[in-house]
């Protein structure tokens, strides 16, 4: 969410952020209603002042017949004002409708764009396996392998459903306790959320009202969170930190749900896109400056893209074009993992920072060294997703055996050097 002074006073700016995220917000119409909402509530106020001020009169009033006549003239003011503040009501809902949609301002530095097609590479690591036989994908792999079951899953839990078995769930553990080692030794606190969470945290990270069809949703109102972003940015909701406090770097992991609303067709086989898998998410809380957010930002993206180095999987980093950042985005890369099988990179990761743009949704303010409060920045990035690492690292490290190597630097967690 935008201060609502600062779109006032930069609508052409509103304007240009929504051309380039190919946003349907229409500024003027947020203007309208602003308009509308501070005549209103100079209304109410004024008569709401007058109102106070006659019981006053009232009060001190000797005569019968002047008390009366206030009394009378209240009544009539207490009905017209009774009306403006409904009326006012219904101004506010819409006004805070709009501002909910408003987009952040993206970063010169984003490129045009129309959709995820147009994200530009910046970074390409690694050399792509030279395999001298015809490679497997993860699916035949893992099946043959013990590692994963989708009959089962599918039976269990219907479409996108899997179980991971065998060496398949120990190498998902062998890469959370190596991913949890890897990303404290940079400074993050560990920390699991509860992933059933009121939609309110849902509205403060921007996710809604945009992506409501992706979440689940309780029979009480709340969802379940699609990331570990969503409960730890609520964990400092309504709270006024320290100067001395910043930066707070949180390492979350918690189970991930999306429903994958809009993907029926697309990547329907396998690990790549299931309804609930697991995730280490990196979140920050920074001073409101933006060089700091710029720093820490290519700082979170860079702790992913060492970690996917040192399992010694090829990637690419891009930086997302407009049409690819999310509302409250400001600029965003993503790593992305080779799949050798499909010929391709696959996201496996994404690192935004947002400036105030969600921590005034929670009110998450510090007192900077001046004491005056300001608004935190936040940034988020994933750390590492599992089951969907699983699909580059088994085609990646696939033998022409069947078996499958173990990267170096997980042999100590996984207890062994090669699947099968």
């Amino acid at each position: 969410m935008l201060d609502i002074k600062f779109i006032r006073e930069n609508p052409d700016l509103i304007k240009e952020a929504a051309r380039k995220k190919h946003s349907q917000f229409n500024v003027d119409e947020l203007l309208a209603a602003e308009e509308k909402r501070l005549e209103l509530l100079n209304k109410v106020e004024g008569m709401r002042a007058e109102q106070n001020a006659a019981t006053g009169k009232i009060a001190k009033a000797a005569d019968q017949l002047l008390r009366q006549a206030i009394i009378d003239e209240m009544k009539a003011l207490k009905e017209h004002l009774t009306k403006k503040e409904e009326e006012l009501k219904e101004v506010m809902e819409r006004w805070r409708a709009l501002m909910l949609l408003v987009p952040n301002i993206p970063d010169v530095s984003v490129p045009e764009g129309k959709s995820d097609k147009d994200n530009q590479e910046v970074k390409v690591w690694g050399t792509k396996p030279n395999f001298s036989f015809d490679p497997k994908d993860h699916i035949e792999i893992m099946t043959k392998l013990g590692m994963v079951d989708f009959e089962r899953g599918s039976k269990v839990h219907g479409f996108r459903g899997y179980f991971l078995t065998g060496d398949g769930a120990t190498l998902s553990f062998a890469i959370w306790n190596y991913a949890m080692d890897f990303f404290s030794k940079r400074g993050f606190t560990p920390i699991i959320p509860p992933v059933i969470v009121r939609k309110a945290n849902l509205y403060g990270t921007g996710h809604l009202p945009g992506d409501v069809e992706d979440y689940y949703m309780t029979q009480d109102g709340d969802a379940l969170a699609g990331t570990a972003e969503v409960p730890v940015m609520g964990f400092h909701a309504d709270e006024v930190l320290d100067a001395g406090q910043l930066p707070v770097k949180y390492l979350g992991f918690s189970p991930c749900f999306r429903r994958e609303a809009g993907s029926h067709g697309k990547d329907i086989k396998g690990l790549i896109r299931v309804h609930e898998f697991f995730k280490l998410e990196q979140v920050i809380l920074c001073e409101a400056n933006h060089e700091t957010s710029v720093r820490f930002h290519d700082e979170i993206n860079r702790n992913t893209e060492e970690f996917i180095e040192s399992l010694g999987i090829p990637y690419r980093t891009v930086i997302n074009c407009g049409a690819d950042l999310g509302q409250g985005q400001v600029k965003k890369y993503d790593v992305e993992l080779w799949v050798p099988k499909e010929n391709t990179y696959r996201e496996i990761s994404s690192a935004s920072y947002f400036h105030d743009f969600q921590t005034r949704r929670f009110n998450i303010r510090y007192r900077d060294p001046s004491g005056k409060l300001q608004y935190a920045h936040s940034l988020n990035c994933t750390a590492i997703p599992t089951p969907r690492l699983l699909v580059s690292l088994v085609e990646n490290y696939q033998q022409a055996d069947g078996r499958v190597g173990i990267p170096e630097a997980l042999r100590p967690f996984m207890g062994k050097s090669v699947i099968g």
